[in-house]
């Protein structure tokens, strides 16, 4: 039996029309709400109107009628009982700038994007918390866990957290997303949820690099171990539950993006280790690998807080100091990488 409030009850908008924005958009119309999908790209919102397609950030979905794509941000913003976001996290900010222009009060502020702001180390529910001041505290929440777009798109079997402070919130959240192929938990520990999502997108870069390398299963099973490590220990720093990282937001999320081939960060990742430079992958591609920009946002964290992240460490040096990934390999291996990457 599928789980879901009356579609009626609730006016929900979705900010950010790529891949996973767009599979959440049509798995919410397909469950009978209707949905206001804000989309930047102008022949999109066209494409998506004529032909019910996203043929760019997720071809070959068609798409429910119930999704109403629009460059309109006011149209989608305003008097929404839950406004999604799921935009790269380096545009969250701005926003969250339109974003209080038009919301109301009572709005449920869900956000599905991942990472670490550079400029502050704020993670994204914190930005928005910041910037939109007009929406109270426990009305802030995020969704994270094991989720390829693609997949939840084809009605794979799919488990996520939805995490607010307020469990009657999250509680909301998990209906509101609840089908027969797409099972929501809830938790309260926004925070680790965040770090979670975030830093498993800079480890997947390393699991990529080492299959890149050619360097086996062992390698790549001791790497994620380790990163899951970094990621606790960055999280219990900031104030996280040491559980969740044995969870769906933690361990779940990480394995997955540091295995599966639809993972940008980890195809990112593989082809540094098979030699091709980072300005040659990112000039030629419209897909955003968000672990890129938050390897050096976690770099920066982690040398704030004196938090010893050596797997994270390694990707930054590496995309952004240009070291040899084998480089970094035999330094993880053989030493404390803390102070030897630092003299780098």
């Amino acid at each position: 039996m599928r789980l879901q409030l009356n579609q009626t009850e609730f006016k929900i908008g979705v900010i950010g029309g790529g891949s996973w924005g767009t599979a959440l958009a049509n798995l919410l119309a397909l469950k009978g709400y209707k949905i206001d999908l804000w989309v930047f790209e102008k022949d999109i919102v066209e494409q998506i109107k004529t032909e019910r397609l996203n043929k760019l950030f997720l071809p070959g979905i068609l798409l429910s009628d119930n999704i109403i794509p629009t460059n309109n941000f006011e149209k989608a913003v305003s008097e929404k009982d839950i406004l999604l976001i799921v935009v790269p996290s380096h545009f969250i900010r701005n926003i969250a700038g339109e974003i209080q222009k038009y919301v109301s009060p009572q709005t449920v502020i869900l956000t599905a994007s991942k990472g670490i702001e550079n400029q502050t180390s704020y993670t994204m529910s914190r930005v928005l918390k910041e910037v939109i001041t007009k929406i109270s505290e426990k009305n802030f929440a995020a969704i994270s866990g094991p989720s390829f777009a693609r997949e939840v798109a084809k009605k794979t079997p799919t488990a996520i957290v939805a995490s607010c402070c307020d469990q009657s919130v999250a509680k909301k959240i998990q209906l509101i997303f609840a089908t027969d192929y797409f099972r929501v938990y809830t938790n309260n520990d926004l925070i680790g949820t965040e770090i979670g999502g975030a830093i498993k997108n800079v480890i997947a870069i390393a699991s990529g690099m080492i299959d890149g390398l050619k360097l086996g299963l062992n390698t790549r099973a001791a790497l994620i171990s380790r990163g899951l490590a970094e990621i606790r220990r960055l999280g219990l720093k900031m104030g996280a539950k040491p559980e969740t990282f044995l969870g769906l937001a933690g361990a779940g999320d990480l394995i997955l993006t540091c295995t599966g081939n639809l993972s940008r960060n980890y195809i990112l990742g593989k082809r540094v280790g098979e030699g091709e430079k980072l300005k040659e992958i990112t000039e030629n591609s419209k897909m955003i690998a968000e672990g890129v920009k938050n390897s050096e946002s976690v770099y920066n964290l982690s040398k704030r807080l004196n938090i010893e992240m050596p797997i994270s460490n390694a990707v930054y040096h590496i995309l952004y100091k240009d070291m040899a990934p084998m480089d970094a390999l035999i330094k993880l291996m053989t030493r404390d990488l803390k102070h030897e990457f630092e003299q780098t």
